[in-house]
C-alpha cells in the first residue's frame, strides 16, 4: 500500500466511524424514548434499560452502514478536489482506479462487516432483545406494581393496589381483564400476593368479588332478540389470578424474521406450521440479508463516480454532489419497494439483488471511462496550419453561432 492509499483510506476510515458512530447513537436516543417508560414508572434499574435498549444497536449498524460509507467517500472526494489535491495525483500519473483504491479497501470492510451484523450478530441480539421484553411484560412487570397507580401490564390488563407492604402484600386491589373479547372482567380483593411461577406470575385474591359482564338473550324471548348485557357477581374467598396472560404469550413462541438466521429464513421448517405468506416473507427477508451489505459497497462506487467521473471543476462540484446524494435516495426507496414486491410474490427475488449489485455495475463502467459511449471527436487541424489555428477557428465558429 503507498503512501496516496494509505493518506486516503485513513481519512475515509476515521470519518466513517465517527460518523456511523454518531448517527447509530442519534437514532438510539430517539428510539430508546419509548423505553424509558420502563424506568421511571415500572421502577426498572437504568442498567436493565440499557441493556434492553444496547441489544437494538446492531440492528440499526447494520442499516445505516451503507448510506454512511456512501457519504463519507462522496463528501472526501469532493473535498480533495477542491483543495487541488486530486489535480496533484492525476498530474502524478495516478489513474481514476488507482485513486478509487483507498475508498474500495474501506468499502470492502464495511461490506464484511454489514455481512457479520446481518448473518450473525443482528438475529442474536434481537433474539435476546424479544427474550428481555417478554420477561419485562410477562414478569418483572407485574412483580413491580406499584401502589396507589392504575398499572398497564398489558393492553388488556390493568391491575391496581391501594397499598403494598414490605413483605410484598397488596391491599385494596382492582383487576380489569379485558382478555376474553366481549366479556370483561373486574376483580376487587381486600388482599393478595403475587408469586412467580414457570407460566410467569399469578396472584392470589383473599376476601373479593369477580363482576363479568355477559352478553346473552333473556330467557323466553321472543326470536330475533338481541342478547343485552348481564352483570353477574360472584363472592370469593381465595381466587388465583394468571398475570402473564396479559402479555403477548405468543412471543415466546413464534420468532419473528430479525430472530432467525439466514437458513432458516430460506428454508423454514415444516413442522412450525408457518402459512404460505409467512414463508415468502422469510425468504425475501434470506435474500435480503445477504443482498443488503453489498449495498455499501455499491453506494461507495455511486459515491467515486460522482467525484472522479465528473472531473476538475474551478468553482467545486455542488451540482455533480447532489445529483449522487439524489440517486442514493432514490436508490434506497427502490430497495424498499423491491422488498415488499419480493415478500408478496418470491418470484422479484431477484430486484433484490439487481438493485445491491447494479449501481456497482453501473458505477464502475463510468469510472473506466464510460467504454462505448459516444464522443464528441476533437477537430484535426489542416495541413500546413499553424499550432492553435485550428482552435482559433472552431471558437470563431461558437462564437458566431452563438
Amino acid at each position: 500500500m503507498n503512501r496516496v492509499t494509505r493518506y486516503i483510506s485513513r481519512q475515509i476510515a476515521l470519518s466513517l466511524l465517527a460518523v456511523t458512530i454518531g448517527l447509530a447513537a442519534l437514532i438510539w436516543l430517539t428510539q430508546s424514548l419509548r423505553f424509558i417508560e420502563l424506568v421511571l414508572d415500572r421502577g426498572l434499574p437504568f442498567s436493565v434499560f440499557l441493556e434492553l435498549t444496547g441489544l437494538l444497536l446492531p440492528s440499526f449498524f447494520a442499516v445505516i452502514l451503507p448510506i454512511t460509507t456512501f457519504v463519507v467517500t462522496l463528501f472526501t472526494y469532493v473535498r480533495l478536489s477542491s483543495d487541488r489535491e486530486l489535480v496533484v495525483m492525476r498530474a502524478a500519473g495516478l489513474s481514476d482506479w488507482q485513486l478509487a483504491r483507498p475508498a474500495l479497501l474501506v468499502a470492502t470492510l464495511s461490506t464484511v462487516i454489514g455481512l457479520f451484523l446481518q448473518l450473525w450478530l443482528v438475529p442474536v441480539s434481537h433474539a435476546a432483545f424479544r427474550a428481555w421484553q417478554f420477561e419485562i411484560r410477562n414478569q418483572m412487570a407485574a412483580i413491580l406494581l406499584q401502589e396507589g397507580v392504575f398499572s398497564s401490564v398489558s393492553n388488556d390488563l390493568t391491575v391496581y393496589a391501594r397499598l403494598r407492604e414490605p413483605d410484598g402484600t397488596l391491599r385494596g386491589i382492582l383487576i380489569h381483564d379485558q382478555r376474553e373479547p366481549g366479556a370483561p372482567v373486574t376483580i376487587l380483593a381486600e388482599r393478595g400476593v403475587i408469586q412467580s411461577g414457570p407460566n410467569g406470575p399469578r396472584v392470589t385474591l383473599l376476601n373479593g368479588q369477580r363482576q363479568q359482564v355477559e352478553r346473552s338473550v333473556p330467557p323466553n324471548s321472543p326470536p330475533g332478540t338481541p342478547p343485552v348485557p348481564r352483570l353477574t357477581v360472584l363472592a370469593f374467598g381465595e381466587n388465583s389470578v394468571n398475570l402473564a396472560q396479559g402479555g403477548r404469550t405468543e412471543d415466546a413462541r413464534n420468532r419473528d424474521s430479525r430472530e432467525r438466521f439466514v437458513g432458516e429464513l430460506l428454508n423454514p421448517d415444516p413442522a412450525e406450521g408457518l402459512p404460505e405468506r409467512d414463508i415468502r416473507k422469510f425468504r425475501a427477508e434470506g435474500h435480503s440479508r445477504l443482498a443488503s451489505p453489498f449495498t455499501a459497497l455499491s453506494f461507495a462506487l455511486v459515491g467515486l463516480a460522482a467525484a472522479l467521473g465528473s472531473g476538475f471543476r474551478r468553482h467545486g462540484g455542488g451540482i455533480t454532489t447532489m445529483v449522487a446524494v439524489g440517486a442514493v435516495v432514490t436508490l434506497l426507496a427502490i430497495g424498499l419497494a423491491v422488498g415488499n414486491l419480493a415478500a408478496r410474490d418470491n418470484f422479484f427475488i431477484p430486484l433484490i439483488w439487481v438493485h445491491a449489485l447494479g449501481p456497482a455495475v453501473a458505477a464502475a463502467w463510468v469510472l473506466s471511462g464510460a467504454p462505448g459511449w459516444p464522443r464528441r471527436v476533437p477537430p484535426v487541424p489542416k495541413p500546413g496550419s499553424k499550432p492553435g489555428q485550428a482552435q482559433g477557428a472552431v471558437l470563431t465558429q461558437r462564437v458566431a453561432a452563438g
